[in-house]
């Protein structure tokens, strides 16, 4: 006896009766994988019940599909005798999606027909226009070619071992013009303030004294090219981090708490994927036990974070600027970085919240933040490492601070590897500037962060 199952590309329906949702189950399917098939005559739990089938009833099914589906679409709608009942089987086709049956939109999840929601619906139509809508070839109105520093175009071209003719035929070489306009790529990469044309062309640093954003040791916003982003992204997070030290025959190495080659392939990463239709920036986040990096825009063309873990798949978002990226060696082209950000930060963690992906690395100095760890060196390196800090000394105080307001500065100094006489230098700008505040009695009383 036969047996059928439903899944997302198979649907079974007891009769003509249920014509109704049949269309609205062909709808469903076509939107998820463009394909699918209905038969009338089988139970839900895959019986074969047939029914009765005439000329009419193959032409109701027909009617009904093509009345209330659009776009429309053109069924295979045939008879098939089942185990010696009749049946009838409907199988269509379609890319023009999204398709609508009785005037709204579904999707297939599973053997289900879910309604989309506009948010949903807006997705489905920039998937499937993803090539024609790319941001990074749409042509910038506003732009000029006055607009280009032609010494960033000149630096670029020289690194790429290309040369530099004028501005508009470099350009065009680059297939970075259309019918004589900038594209949204060209201007972004070498205009001389990006800003002007999109306020999101920036990077937002800062430095939290705890866990969580609740202690906002320091902030900074950075606008400019993509490469001058970049840049910044990876200095700062260098500046604010510890650094090791290790010996290299007669020679000393610095060696950072973070692989620098992981975090700056995660830096390059969240501009070259970044979802520049939204307004947000590029932000980077450090923290006390790890450092965020966090790109405006979920995974691009329906990839997983499992996918890019472990199938080490690459979508492109903004193919051109991935383009110009690989002429300078920021990136691979066969998408190779996140398994280098894993070999070398096996601990990397990936996700998405809300609208960002975010890449965290852990901090492998953290435990040394804590009185019982001082002395102790977590910085992983072939030999024994001497950490010390190239982040300012008014930073780390407040770190400290945040973590216990009652410590004096001469518990701070050694924590920190400080004198003590550079940290009450320190302690009293931070005084001065309105940053920091003593309060209650000298013995007894405690420091406030002053946001």
């Amino acid at each position: 006896m036969t047996k059928f199952q439903e899944n997302e590309t198979f649907e079974l329906k007891k009769s003509t009766s249920e014509l109704k949702e049949a269309v609205i189950s062909i709808v469903a399917m076509l939107n998820k994988h463009q394909r699918g098939e209905v038969w009338f005559g089988v139970k839900n739990d895959g019986a074969v019940v047939g029914q009765q089938v005439s000329d009419k009833t193959m032409r109701d099914v027909s009617k009904a599909i093509s009345e209330h589906v659009e776009p429309k679409i053109y069924p295979v709608v045939e008879q098939v005798d089942v185990d010696g009942k009749q049946c009838i089987k409907v199988q269509v086709e379609g890319s023009e999606h999204p398709y609508y049956a009785y005037g709204r939109a579904y999707i297939r999840v599973g053997d289900e027909d879910r309604q989309l929601s506009a948010k949903e619906l807006e997705k489905l139509i920039l998937e499937k226009n993803r090539d024609r809508l790319r941001w990074d070839t749409e042509v910038c109105a506003k732009a000029v070619i006055d607009d280009i520093g032609p010494g960033k175009l000149k630096s670029f071209l020289n690194l790429s071992g290309l040369k530099f003719d004028t501005i508009q035929n470099s350009l065009e070489k680059l297939n970075l013009v259309q019918d004589g306009k900038l594209l949204n790529a060209a201007v972004l990469c070498f205009a001389r303030k990006p800003e002007k044309f999109f306020p999101n062309a920036r990077l937002r640093c800062a430095v939290f004294g705890t866990l969580d954003t609740t202690v906002t040791i320091t902030m900074q916003d950075f606008y400019g090219d993509v490469f001058y982003l970049i840049k910044k992204a990876e200095e700062y997070i260098l500046e604010h981090i510890n650094i090791g030290m290790r010996l290299d025959g007669l020679f000393r190495v610095d060696v950072p708490e973070i692989d620098r080659e992981a975090f700056r392939e995660a830096i390059i990463n969240a501009f070259c994927h970044r979802d520049y239709r939204e307004y947000d920036s590029v932000n980077i986040a450090i923290f006390k036990d790890r450092v965020e990096i966090r790109s405006p825009g979920l995974l691009y063309a329906n990839l997983t974070v499992a996918d890019i873990r472990h199938k080490m798949l690459s979508e492109r978002r903004n193919e051109r600027l991935a383009e110009l990226l690989h002429r300078v060696h920021f990136i691979e082209k066969w998408g190779r970085g996140i398994k280098m950000i894993l070999e070398r930060e096996p601990q990397t963690e990936f996700e998405e919240l809300g609208t960002h992906f975010i890449a965290t690395f852990k901090r492998n100095s953290y435990d040394l933040t804590k009185p019982d760890a001082v002395g102790e060196s977590s910085v992983k390196t072939p030999v024994k490492t001497l950490v010390k800090t190239l982040v300012k000394t008014p930073v780390l105080i407040l770190a400290q601070l945040a973590d216990d307001p009652h410590q004096s500065l001469a518990d701070i100094a050694p924590l920190i590897g400080k004198s003590l006489s550079a940290v009450e230098r320190a302690c009293s700008k931070l005084v001065k500037s309105g940053k920091l505040r003593f309060v209650g009695p000298k013995k007894g009383g405690y420091w406030e962060i002053v946001s």
